[in-house]
């Protein structure tokens, strides 16, 4: 893991800030969070305040180490220990039935709660100062693009949040993938960055992918991670032609081209080449949004990368960004 690159006096600060009720935003390998002491349940509902998020949506309690999962839900069965085990500190939530000092507040009312371990040296390093558990939805307003540099939350929230921890940029760029381990058999809540593919492989069978669930978590709204621009999933053959089409038609147009689709349109407001790499690529989506909005673009034409490996989170934050926007 990477060195801690913020300074002791702003990790003592913001331990300081979340013990007397106030916000933090930090920094994770997946996205800043935006951060209250998980056990006041005060603190807790300025989150959802700030945010303008429901209430009833559930929030991920951030803990500083798999060894203390047990003080946080009721009982750990064996597939939630093995799968800790093999992915904490990282990008995985686990949801399990709630211990009774996490507060309603922070379940969405649920008895359930999800929680994880951040594979992030400034994150580790104030949960260890903090001495507790921080709840920390992504920074930004309900609905819209997620922050992966402190300069996203800054330019989103202002003074909403009372320090911004600088961890530099978020290395794996897409929230972390959330599993419900509640019952017998796991299944995939939300794509993130660890895959299905890690999944299968240290559980040694297959893992449900569910489109719907009764368990609620966080990501699941229709539109989500969405930039101001509208966003519109074509085909992979047909974001050229699409994006020609609606800039003809008076929009100003942003692309996210294909790695197959050549030089792109030759006339339109923005293009932004995909990677390669699907890590490069979930990385930087959030990043590419935020730039098409800063360039003014209106309409963003997209395509769905392969939904395996990484693709599958990717293309779940893609498919969100473009739900309907009288859902939020």
């Amino acid at each position: 893991m990477a060195p801690v690159t913020a300074s002791t006096y702003d990790i003592d600060k913001a331990a300081g800030l979340l013990r007397a009720g106030r916000l933090v935003a930090l920094p994770t390998e997946t996205v800043y969070g935006l951060g209250a002491n998980a056990e006041d349940a005060a603190a807790v509902t300025r989150v959802f305040q700030a945010k303008g998020r429901p209430p009833s949506h559930p929030l991920i309690v951030h803990i500083g180490g798999a060894e203390l999962l047990g003080e946080w839900v009721e009982e750990v069965p064996a597939t939630a220990r093995l799968l800790a085990e093999h992915f904490w500190p990282g990008p995985l939530t686990l949801v399990l039935r709630r211990a009774p000092r996490v507060p309603l507040e922070a379940t969405g009312g649920l008895e359930t709660v999800a929680v994880r371990v951040p594979g992030h040296p400034v994150a580790l390093a104030l949960l260890a100062a903090f001495g507790g558990g921080v709840v920390a939805p992504s920074a930004n307003r309900f609905g819209s693009v997620s922050p992966t540099t402190a300069e996203h939350v800054r330019a989103e929230l202002g003074d909403v949040v009372d320090f911004v921890l600088d961890g530099g940029p978020c290395d794996v760029g897409v929230e972390s993938t959330i599993v419900d381990v509640t019952g017998d058999t796991p299944s995939v809540l939300r794509p993130g960055g660890v895959t299905r593919e890690d999944l299968e492989a240290v559980l040694g069978r297959p893992v449900a992918v569910p489109s719907t669930s009764h368990v609620r978590v966080p990501g699941q709204h229709p539109s989500h991670y969405a930039p101001e621009a509208r966003v519109v999933l074509v085909e992979p053959e047909k974001v050229v032609v699409e994006a020609e089409l609606a800039q003809e038609q008076g929009h100003k147009v942003g692309v996210l081209l294909p790695p197959s689709s050549g030089d792109g349109p030759a006339a339109v407001h923005a293009v932004v080449p995909v990677p390669g790499s699907m890590a490069d690529y979930a990385r930087s989506l959030y990043g590419f949004l935020r730039e098409f909005d800063q360039r003014g673009c209106d309409l963003v034409v997209a395509s769905l990368p392969p939904e395996e490996g990484l693709g599958l989170a990717i293309a779940n934050r893609l498919r969100r960004a473009a739900g309907p926007r009288d859902a939020e």
